[in-house]
């Protein structure tokens, strides 16, 4: 099909005796109906004449304006095959409108691609086209505003190609990548149709068929430009680069070329195709580009559009429009022309009546839609409320989760701090079983050291009886010295008597008498020695003890007696100390239980204890979670509001836009410090939450508000200001996204989203009027009005307190009176205060005045500093105003969502929105 190349004077001119404004309206009007007949829910091709129309109309307007403001409103997402025959039309209007529409185009990308991404995701025979027909669309419009020198038609000549690849390889081959992609695009979208459908001819002539066959016919004009495009790129890149290198292309070609060629043939057999376009053949093989003759052989395909078609089929071509005069042009131009715009010069009268027939008709027709529309958007509406309360909740259920969270980790806290204790408690018991078992092994060694005396003991005790043997001897021999030898005896039944009671000593108390046991036989010893010493000199005086012998040998025998009684003690005393040695024993071994027992329970408190910190950061990270998603939907919400036709009528103040901007900003601050004390300490959440649920109400209300101010702004700085808020959301969307994982958490930069609310900031504060319009001569006398107002205001915002108070006291009890006599207490304290404070700055300004003003007046004095006068007035509005709201935000005032909500028995004024603070009509700044 042949492109428009020019359109005739007559069909752009004005029609004599009619105002610009009724043109205007007669064209938006045959626009809209030419919209809706040719984009509509009917499973049938688009008909040719209202596309037509379409196209004209661009050519008309210089632009695609007028067909994307009826675009946008037609409910696509409701219809797959609504969808379907939208992009139908646009890829007409792309290719045979005017060259602006491709700019106007690129303005709507966004709609395009949630148009596809919408329909890819549900399975829907209409929607899966629609989706792939998408795509193709967005890559013909990057294609065309990238390259330039190709119009959306593709049809240049081969000069204008070389021209665009030039000289440059690199430039030939990107260049040669991306009309494969845009092949690949084209080739998808009609491999996707075909596989919906079967080649039978009687499919390709019903409704429902054709209605997915008519785009091909545009997909076929497009390849064949795009084939012999390629041939000739690489053949260019053939002379150019080694052929191992482009191996890759080849192939590529390759399977494109068998693809084309396939859907060529498919297309040349059915019989709708047959009626409205003579389709190319293709050559059996691939061109040889490894032979650079071979360029010779190639022919380009020429798709041919018939003139003239049936009247129950329209051709596809738009119109066929010579150069020659305007007398030679075809009549259905003129006819097409005549059911657009009316005859050149009027209609006659007796056509009259048939015209208002006509609109008459239309008008039924576009009531009908009126209403169809209407009550689509009412289903809408209840489809969002459920949406809206759903959401409600939603954050319900958020906010319990959070707070069961908060109960969970003090509950986890409580524990931890058990743990700990139990911990320093096995501390302790460690340290004393330490202490026991050195008591131990230091009463084992004194054990041993006892046991080493007592079989000294032994020892000396038998020497003793050997050596009284011998003295028993000697005694026979000689009885003079008898008496020694009495003495002698009862010094050693002494001590034997004294040796026995120290061992019962001893025994009983072996763990702290042990070292004057060591002393007492090392004085034993001693004596022994003595005794040896004794019995010496009683052997050289043996012939003195001869006498005694008899007397001896009595006593002789009572000594043995004396001996064996010794002997049995010592046993007892033996068996004693074996006693004592197995409860030493037990205790060890009780000990060595015990101390197993708490190892035992030490490693169990400290699983546990790991345990309970694993679940506590899962909780944590878990709550932040979250909240990232509430506020990643929140963000969503708010940049969806730029984009939505019911927003248009919001408005708000640069003022106000300038507070939700520095105020967002603050809590970029607080965001930064909270995921910086997350990243350090992972057990602890409770910063980063907060700061990232005020930040993402803010940064929403930023970005709504800001849409909402570039309504009343101009151009330019509106522009500008939409762009930085969708770049605001944008960063912070994916800040959002990146505190969702595990993963990219430590990557998050909080910080990049300072720069789009510093714009937005800094356009706020340019778009703020410079100074209020009010007249010199007034500032006087509105200071004191405003600082009277203030007063007013703040003796109503007690008063309402008190009344807040009484009425909370008699609706509640417990512990919900006791917090919200709280707050109503704090709140009556700061209303004292700021009564405090403009009673001083009340007596403050006076005091300025008098001391300032000199012999002038005070209005004199205040026109004079009428920037000290306007900071005065704002600062009493500011105060007066956050007295009025304090009343509002006390307990029994509800906020919800975006609104808060008044509810008073002596006044009932509108909720605030998100664009449009709610301020009193008192407070506001004159204009």
């Amino acid at each position: 099909m042949n492109s428009i190349k020019s359109v005739p004077a007559r069909v752009l001119s004005r029609r004599p005796g009619h105002s610009l404004e009724a043109e205007r309206e007669q064209f938006d009007k045959t626009q809209a109906i030419s919209i809706s007949k040719a984009i509509n829910t009917q499973e049938a091709p688009v008909k040719e004449k209202h596309a037509r129309r379409i196209i004209l109309g661009t050519h008309h307007e210089k632009g695609a304006f007028t067909f994307w403001s009826y675009a946008i409103g037609l409910p696509l997402p409701s219809s797959s095959i609504l969808s379907w025959k939208f992009c139908h039309v646009l890829h007409k209007v792309l290719r045979d409108g005017h060259p602006n529409v491709l700019h106007d185009c690129q303005r709507h990308r966004s709609n395009i691609r949630e148009i596809g991404d919408l329909w890819g995701h549900l399975h829907d025979r209409y929607g899966q086209l629609v989706n792939v027909y998408t795509k193709l669309l967005l890559t013909k419009i990057s294609f065309h505003l990238k390259h330039p020198q190709f119009p959306a038609g593709l049809e240049v000549t081969d000069e204008v190609l070389e021209k665009t690849a030039g000289t440059d390889v690199n430039n030939i081959f990107q260049l040669t990548v991306e009309m494969f992609d845009y092949m690949d695009c084209e080739l998808r979208l009609s491999e996707s149709v075909f596989r919906q459908l079967n080649t039978a001819i009687a499919v390709s002539q019903m409704s429902s068929g054709q209605c997915r066959l008519a785009p091909l016919i545009q997909v076929i004009q497009d390849c064949s430009h795009l084939y012999h495009y390629t041939v000739k790129l690489m053949f260019k890149l053939h002379a150019c680069l080694p052929a191992d290198t482009l191996q890759g292309h080849r192939d590529r070609f390759h399977e494109q070329f068998h693809s084309l060629r396939n859907f060529f043939r498919r297309a040349s057999d059915m019989l709708y195709f047959k009626r409205l376009i003579q389709i190319p053949r293709l050559p059996e093989g691939p061109p040889n580009f490894l032979r650079a003759s071979a360029l010779a052989e190639h022919i380009k395909p020429v798709v041919v559009i018939p003139e003239e078609a049936p009247e129950d089929e329209e051709p596809e071509n738009l119109i066929e429009i010579s150069t020659g005069p305007p007398a030679e042009e075809p009549a259905v131009v003129a006819d097409l022309f005549e059911q657009t715009f009316g005859p050149p010069n009027g209609s006659l009268k007796d056509d009259r009546d048939v015209q208002i027939e006509t609109l008459k008709r239309e008008v039924e027709t576009l009531r009908a839609e009126l209403e169809k529309i209407r009550l689509e958007a009412q289903r809408y509406v209840s489809q969002l409320k459920g949406q809206v309360n759903a959401l409600e909740a939603e954050l319900e259920e958020q906010r319990k989760q959070k707070q069961k969270a908060l109960v969970d980790n003090e509950q986890l806290r409580h524990e931890l701090a058990q743990l700990q204790a139990a911990q320093r408690e096995g501390e302790r018991s460690q340290g004393l079983r330490e202490e026991a078992e050195k008591k131990a092994s230091a009463i084992e060694a004194r054990y041993h050291k006892l046991k080493e005396k007592h079989s000294e003991l032994i020892g000396t005790h038998a020497e003793l009886l050997r050596k009284n043997a011998d003295t028993a001897k000697q005694l026979t021999v000689t009885q003079q010295s008898q008496e020694e030898v009495a003495r002698v005896k009862e010094q050693l039944v002494f001590q034997m008597e004294q040796v026995k009671r120290e061992s019962e000593v001893k025994l009983e108390e072996q763990s702290d008498l042990l070292e004057k046991l060591k002393k007492e036989l090392e004085a034993k010893a001693g004596e022994l020695a003595r005794a040896q010493e004794a019995l010496t000199r009683t052997e050289q005086s043996g012939s003195e003890l001869s006498s005694r012998l008899d007397t001896l040998s009595a006593e002789k025998a009572a000594l043995s007696s004396e001996v064996q009684r010794r002997e049995a003690e010592l046993l007892a005393a033996q068996g004693l100390v074996r006693e004592k040695e197995a409860a030493l024993s037990s205790e060890r071994q009780r000990s060595s239980q015990e101390s197993a027992e708490l190892r035992g329970q030490l490693a169990g408190k400290e699983s546990q204890e790991q345990e309970l910190r694993r679940r506590l950061l899962d909780q944590q990270f878990e709550v932040l979670r979250s909240t990232a998603a509430e506020a990643e939907r929140i963000l969503q919400d708010a940049v969806a509001k730029l984009d939505d036709p019911l927003h248009l009528r919001c408005t708000s103040s640069p003022d106000y836009l300038v507070s939700r901007a520095q105020a967002a900003l603050d809590a970029m601050s607080a965001l930064e410090k909270g995921h910086a004390q997350y990243l350090v300490s992972r057990s602890d959440a409770s910063a980063l939450v907060a700061a990232l649920t005020q930040f993402s109400y803010l940064a929403a209300d930023t970005i709504v508000n800001g849409g909402a101010t570039s309504h009343l702004a101009p151009t330019d700085p509106a522009d500008r200001l939409v762009d930085t808020c969708r770049e605001c959301g944008a960063r912070a969307l994916e800040l959002m996204g990146q505190l969702q994982e595990q993963q990219t958490l430590h990557q998050a930069r909080p910080g990049l989203v300072r720069t789009p609310l510093q714009g937005i900031l800094q356009l706020g504060q340019e778009l703020k009027p410079k100074s209020l319009d009010v007249r010199q001569e007034e500032l006087g006398a509105m200071v004191d009005k405003e600082m009277a107002a203030t007063s007013a205001a703040i003796e109503d915002a007690v008063r309402r307190i008190e009344d807040m108070m009484n009425q909370a006291r008699q609706a509640s009890s417990g512990v919900k009176l006791e917090v919200n006599e709280r707050i109503l207490n704090s709140c009556t304290d700061l209303m004292k205060a700021i009564r405090l404070l403009v009673t001083t700055s009340t007596s403050l300004q006076k005091e300025i005045v008098e001391s300032g003003r000199g012999a002038a007046t005070q209005q004199e004095f205040y026109a004079k500093n009428s920037r000290w006068t306007e900071g005065l007035i704002s600062a009493s509005k500011a105060v007066g105003w956050g007295a009025t709201q304090l009343v509002y935000v006390a307990p029994g005032r509800r906020r919800t969502g975006w609104c808060s909500t008044r509810a008073s028995t002596k006044s009932s004024s509108s909720a605030p929105t998100r664009s449009q603070p709610a301020q009193p009509s008192s407070w506001l700044p004159p204009r």
